[in-house]
């Protein structure tokens, strides 16, 4: 009976050591039950763009902890992403996340099929079929462009019920990278939010014709301040267009609307709100997919439209950030929450109202807004791509 019962014990310990080597080998860092992430970043978080995309990473770790392993590269120009996408596929990556626009990408993808590829979306990344382990993602940006226009739009309003200006002097000056449907239905929502508020509101737009550059961003904004927009908003990716909003704000009246992340700490005497792509959800979602082996598309909660994913204020992937309360009208905050309310729960188009626009490369192309235009119905890329009337660009 002694030697049964010494029998049982040992084998119970061993059971139990077993265990626990396999629990660690599977689960602990560096074992089968991590799974290692990839980041490639075509800025670094000085810019905007990539410090709101970075905070997705840091949301994966503090969600998974040991469970994963991080790796990122910043600064990667688009013709340079290949030895990068391939040291992370040499680390063990098992997902990789860009935000750059190289077609790299998709062709790394392609001889590497037990890795995921992801993407954020764009012209060159959507539309053409690519493998199944090629991913493409984005928010629905529009969204949050139209809401933080209507806040621009409340404080013309106000300035204009002041006296501070005259209806005619309702000038809103955007800045934008290129001329892509992407900054077009951006600057268009905008546009439209502003005009909800303040049907005096007319807009002119710049185009800086760089990916990111914070001296012409900012160049672009202080000229179009000079000659009088009172708003200055932006689809780029600096801090150029609030500084410059805050150093012309001490011999004149302006404002700015950012993007991306809060930049009340830069232009605290000018900025009434921004608004960003939150990346959290996809990012988080996509990894718990690799880790239970299920299709990304499949597990998220978002528009699918094959291997692409795209998402608004209902789903998380687009929200409003602080407003200054210092300078956004009485009521301000109520206009916001109505807004937003109505976008999740789709009461709004956007696109809609008494406009007609122009294929600004094709002229005999014309639409008209009465019956309204879905964005983002086909992909997470934004297709709309006319100039409205009441909008100026200047090249």
């Amino acid at each position: 009976m002694k030697r049964m019962n010494i029998a049982a014990t040992l084998t119970a310990v061993l059971l139990i050591a077993v265990t626990a080597l396999v629990t660690r080998f599977l689960y602990g860092p560096g074992g089968m039950g991590t799974v290692s992430v990839g980041f490639i970043y075509e800025n670094d978080e000085s810019t905007p763009y990539t410090y709101n995309f970075a905070l997705a990473e840091r949301a994966l770790k503090a969600e998974y902890g040991d469970r994963v392993n991080v790796y990122a590269f910043r600064n990667v120009l688009e013709s340079e992403t290949k030895e990068p996408l391939m040291e992370l596929v040499d680390k063990g990556c098992k997902i990789i996340f860009t935000n750059g626009a190289s077609t790299q990408i998709r062709e790394t993808a392609e001889r590497y099929p037990d890795v995921e590829f992801c993407q954020v979306s764009g012209e060159n990344c959507v539309g053409t079929e690519g493998p199944a382990n090629y991913h493409t993602f984005n928010g629905q940006v529009y969204q949050y462009q139209y809401v933080s226009g209507i806040v621009a739009g409340a404080k013309l309003r106000s300035l204009i019920d002041q006296h501070v200006l005259k209806p005619e002097q309702a000038m809103i000056g955007f800045v934008g990278n290129f001329p892509s449907p992407e900054v077009i239905s951006a600057f268009t929502a905008f546009y439209l939010g502003a005009r909800s508020a303040a049907p005096e509101a007319r807009m002119c737009v710049r185009y800086t014709y760089t990916g990111s550059s914070y001296p012409r961003e900012k160049a672009v904004a202080r000229e179009m301040i000079d000659e009088g927009c009172i708003v200055i908003a932006q689809h780029s990716r600096t801090f150029g267009p609030a500084a410059a909003c805050e150093e012309a704000a001490a011999d004149r009246v302006v404002f700015h609307v950012g993007n991306h992340r809060s930049m009340m700490d830069i232009a605290p005497a000018t900025s009434l709100v921004s608004g960003r792509v939150n990346w959290a959800p996809y990012i988080l979602g996509a990894v718990e997919s690799v880790m239970k082996g299920k299709t990304i598309e499949k597990a998220l909660d978002g528009t699918v439209h094959g291997n692409d994913m795209s998402a608004g204020f209902a789903r998380g992937w687009v929200e409003m950030l602080e407003l200054n309360a210092h300078l956004v009208p009485y009521g301000t905050e109520e206009k916001v929450r109505q807004a937003v309310g109505d976008l999740e729960k789709g009461r709004n188009m956007v696109f809609k109202g008494p406009y007609t626009g122009t294929d600004p490369n094709h002229p005999e192309d014309t639409i008209n807004l009465t019956a309204g235009y879905t964005e983002n119905g086909d992909s997470s890329v934004p297709s709309f791509h006319y100039i409205l009337d009441g909008i100026t660009v200047q090249n």
